[in-house]
């Protein structure tokens, strides 16, 4: 009988941990110190979103990526002159320079203003980015938490078996996702980012070539998709090569991706076990059928997400430079 007890104290104190952290957190956070914070943002996201589609899946990509290693503190845009930093994990390498590039530049117009200049954090300027390029592509805006502190730590070996992998099962995703106090929908609404997403060849070429000593092509993947993967990617292909996740409307956050996955068309074998397990199709079918339910559960999904881990008050700082400690 105590495991169980065990189990259920563990929920609620990571409940209750939560509660406290959005009770830090807030949209007004900057409201005295730089009231402007948000149109500085999203007009230096704009003009980047303008130059190159790509700023939009690097941006929510590199978001990802950080809050789900350390928490969301920025720590991913840290450089390390040994290459021992969290961006320099494996699992870091193929995060598109334009996310990066994307906080830099906003974080330069935030600091533009005398009045803002090193108030704001690089940590919320990324929640903030985040955000925006989301809008811009063509989903939901909505409001963003903000008062996240900069961590000063990022290691390449705090990333290990903290991100989900190109061949996940549903098991795998959920336990993963639960360990930062997110649901299965929340892992399927936040994996409906891949909407507007890219993968390198090498992510996915097994299921394309070498899936089993049965079956060379994944038998889950939709035949003639396999197909047109085979001439995109060849063997020894080029590494840069980068392929669209949604082959329909790759450059429009909406919910085509799910509606792919109902034909057989998810890149990636944890994309298309949403729909394979039955235990997850539901969520899937209810999400390709109703645009408007897929983005409300990515707007309460990513904002719970963006309370993983943060650092407020007294915790961190805000650095001066993003990619560097102070």
């Amino acid at each position: 009988m105590e495991a169980p007890r065990f189990l259920l104290v563990s929920s609620l104190s990571f409940a209750l941990l939560l509660s406290v952290v959005s009770a830090q957190l807030s949209t007004g956070f900057y409201q005295n110190t730089c009231p402007n914070v948000e149109s500085l943002v999203r007009s230096a996201v704009t003009k980047k979103f303008q130059q190159t589609f790509v700023t939009a899946p690097a941006t929510l990509r590199l978001y990802f990526h950080d809050c789900f290693v350390r928490g969301c503190d920025a720590s991913v845009l840290i450089a390390s002159p040994t290459n021992t930093a969290e961006k320099d994990h494996p699992d870091d390498l193929s995060l598109a320079g334009d996310g990066f590039d994307t906080v830099i530049k906003a974080k330069a117009a935030v600091d533009s203003v005398p009045q803002c200049k090193n108030k704001v954090s690089c940590a919320d300027i990324l929640a903030l980015a985040t955000r925006d390029i989301v809008s811009l592509a063509g989903g939901p805006f909505y409001s963003v938490e903000l008062g996240r502190r900069d961590g000063r730590i990022s290691t390449e070996a705090s990333v290990q078996r903290k991100l989900p992998q190109p061949g996940f099962n549903l098991d795998q995703l959920n336990t993963m996702f639960a360990s930062n106090g997110l649901s299965q929908t929340d892992m399927i609404a936040l994996s409906g980012a891949h909407t507007i997403g890219f993968s390198h060849c090498g992510k996915f070429s097994k299921r394309i070539y070498s899936f089993s000593p049965t079956s060379r092509i994944d038998p889950t993947l939709n035949f003639s998709y396999a197909l047109q993967l085979r001439q995109m990617c060849p063997i020894n292909v080029d590494p840069r090569i980068a392929i669209n996740m949604d082959p329909t409307t790759p450059q429009t956050f909406d919910n085509a991706y799910f509606k792919n996955l109902q034909q057989g068309k998810g890149l990636f074998v944890s994309d298309q076990a949403l729909f394979s397990d039955p235990r997850s199709r539901a969520t899937v079918n209810l999400f390709a059928s109703n645009n408007a339910a897929f983005q409300q559960a990515f707007i309460t999904a990513i904002t719970k997400m963006g309370r993983v881990g943060v650092k407020t008050g007294n915790q961190g700082e805000i650095r001066i430079d993003c990619t560097r400690p102070n």
